[in-house]
């Protein structure tokens, strides 16, 4: 196999796993397209990226969300693509208003969701579960979180959709790109000047509070970081169900064992998150010539951290392919490690949670109709575009 290969090819989206073990064994350290990035396969080696920000900058991540065609991104601004000291204040800003309120607020909203769901559900009935529930829980929570109107969830899909395609963009698909990213900071600015005069019990207004040190967020900060809301929240939690749910189709015995037992869900939970990671990658630019492996990544290159490798290395976790919510270690990479640990982890789970106790108490069950998986055009997310089932009883 040649090691060169392509992170955007349709064998590789279509299933990644091989071609990650082939270079956990022979080329541990090497270059990959698109761009010749330099792929970290091995789960210590990902670690080690991620968490060594003296090394590895977050603004490597620039050349997967701000591509040379596109003019400006708000995601400039963002906790994903900063470096401490930078990302230590405003992280600690975003985390004073995002972390302990958010999961009681959303849960009312969850239940909501999953109630409409599953009184559609006749048996015989062919649905696409990415439309009718993995894309409605995360759209459902965060247009709550942010106090955003209800009604604009169906357009949620859309600009996440385009927003995560932008690394692997064609030219078709550019001024399209544009036109989104212009439409929802326009939309954004409107939300944060309407909270600005108006403040309410949401997100945005707790966020336009926050202080630390007496110092608040600023505005393209704060834009940022709700692009990343909505972006990486959005799309990582529905790639998440619906990968959840076709493990639960693939493994019915589990199925069985999560319907009898619920207390057995963050568990199953855990497993699918280490098994099909939506974050597939993490993007790092090395500040200096670094040595791993007795392979010399030069200054300046960008390096692809694999988290779905690391998740699947067999240093770490044995029998690596086998689905396992019994596993004594479980924990991997998901969310990936260190001062960039994912500040959205405790309601990707809530949300993940939510979706998994609905499926764990219908009567019926979901099987599969046939149709062939369409994967998702992302460099670092990883995700069906659509999952079609039939309810059965």
């Amino acid at each position: 196999m040649s090691h060169r290969l392509n992170l955007l090819s349709p064998e590789l989206r279509a299933n990644p796993y091989p071609f990650y073990a082939e270079l956990r064994r022979s080329a541990p350290v090497c270059q990959v397209d698109p761009g010749g990035l330099w792929a970290l396969s091995r789960y210590d080696d990902v670690a080690f990226a991620l968490k060594n920000t003296e090394l590895f900058s977050a603004q490597g991540g620039r050349v997967a969300v701000l591509p040379a065609w596109l003019d400006r991104n708000p995601m400039a601004d963002s906790l994903l693509l900063m470096d401490p000291p930078a990302h230590t204040k405003t992280r600690a800003l975003v985390s004073r208003a995002f972390s302990t309120r958010v999961i009681p607020r959303i849960e009312p909203v969850l239940r909501a969701v999953t109630r409409e769901f599953v009184e559609r559900l006749t048996p015989g009935r062919e649905l696409d579960f990415h439309a009718e529930l993995a894309m409605p829980i995360p759209a459902a929570a965060i247009a709550d979180l942010l106090g955003l109107d209800p009604a604009l969830r169906a357009h949620f899909q859309r600009w996440t959709a385009d927003f995560v395609a932008t690394a692997a963009a064609t030219p078709e698909m550019r001024p399209g790109i544009r036109a989104t990213i212009v439409d929802l900071e326009r939309y954004l600015l409107e939300v944060i000047a309407a909270r600005r005069a108006a403040p309410r019990d949401d997100l945005v207004s707790d966020l336009l509070a926050a202080r630390v040190d007496g110092v608040a967020l600023t505005e393209p900060e704060l834009v940022s970081f709700l692009f990343l809301l909505l972006a990486a929240g959005f799309e990582s939690t529905t790639h998440l169900l619906n990968a959840a749910l076709v493990l639960l189709m693939d493994h019915p015995d589990v199925y069985a064992r999560i319907r009898a037992d619920r207390a057995l869900i963050p568990a199953f939970l855990e497993e699918a998150l280490r098994f099909e990671p939506p974050a597939q990658i993490a993007l790092r630019q090395a500040k200096a010539d670094v040595e791993i492996r007795g392979v010399t990544v030069p200054a300046g290159a960008f390096v692809a951290a694999l988290i779905g490798s690391a998740n699947r290395d067999e240093r770490v976790f044995p029998d690596p392919d086998r689905f396992d919510i019994d596993r004594e270690r479980q924990v991997g990479l998901s969310f990936g490690h260190g001062a960039h640990f994912c500040i959205g982890a405790a309601l990707a789970r809530a949300e993940a949670k939510a979706g998994l106790e609905v499926l764990a108490s219908l009567p019926g069950r979901f099987e599969r109709t046939g149709r062939a998986p369409e994967w998702n055009l992302s460099l670092l997310l990883r995700g069906l575009k659509e999952c079609w089932v039939r309810y059965v009883l």
